[in-house]
């Protein structure tokens, strides 16, 4: 079944523990922390102490997408008892896989994400290490952006290549997630939806997230 993992970029900041109760209510998988630096991408958000202030506010587990310039400078930062994946981006990383077993080394899974302009092919030979891959349906670094259809095509081809070399990583989606798209979504092999204002912006945010989960 596939899973819900509501972002908190567009969350109201003033209730923030409020919020994710709500989410959790309606059953949400994980928390969807998107750690912007301006610089990575233009916006800042938060940073390392939110994260550890929310720790112990739910009991969902921790999706942490760092969209941040030397991100092995900063992973410690994000390490709680509900830190479940630290995603870090290709493009952000001169030495990836050694970001990666970083990650692995602080007892959190990693993941890799990748730009809408960065083709599937450049994870090639990190594959086999990662426990998610991230695919940007939109360009990161604002929330409510429409969602890039090509992104549909890398999911798909992901897919594939999980199957035919029996590689056992997530997919997950982040940006433009409707419930308009998610059966499509889901169909092409994502495991995991990262949505932001379609839950958040809701009139009912429980309900919204159930509507999502009985997709």
């Amino acid at each position: 079944m596939i899973k819900l993992a509501p972002s908190i970029l567009s969350a109201d900041f003033s209730r923030l523990a409020e919020q994710v109760s709500l989410i959790e209510q309606g059953g949400a998988d994980y928390v969807h922390m998107d750690v912007m630096d301006g610089a990575f991408v233009p916006n800042i958000t938060f940073g390392g102490l939110v994260v550890q202030s929310m720790a112990g506010r739910t009991s969902l587990p921790f999706d942490i997408h760092l969209m941040i310039e030397h991100p092995e400078q900063r992973l410690q930062d994000f390490i709680t008892p509900q830190t479940e994946f630290i995603t870090v981006h290709q493009e952000a990383c001169t030495h990836l896989h050694r970001v990666v077993q970083q990650i692995k080394s602080l007892g959190v899974k990693a993941g890799v994400a990748i730009n809408p302009a960065t083709p599937v092919s450049a994870l090639e030979y990190i594959l086999a290490d990662v426990d998610m891959v991230l695919v940007m349906s939109v360009n990161p670094g604002f929330g409510g952006q429409k969602f890039i259809p090509s992104a549909m095509v890398k999911i798909s081809e992901l897919d594939e290549i999980r199957k035919s070399e029996e590689l056992d990583f997530v997919i997950e989606v982040d940006g433009g997630v409707s419930l308009d798209n998610a059966r499509a979504l889901e169909a092409v092999g994502t495991d995991i939806l990262v949505a932001g204002s379609a839950v958040f912006k809701a009139e009912d945010v429980p309900e919204r997230v159930r509507q999502f989960k009985k997709l």
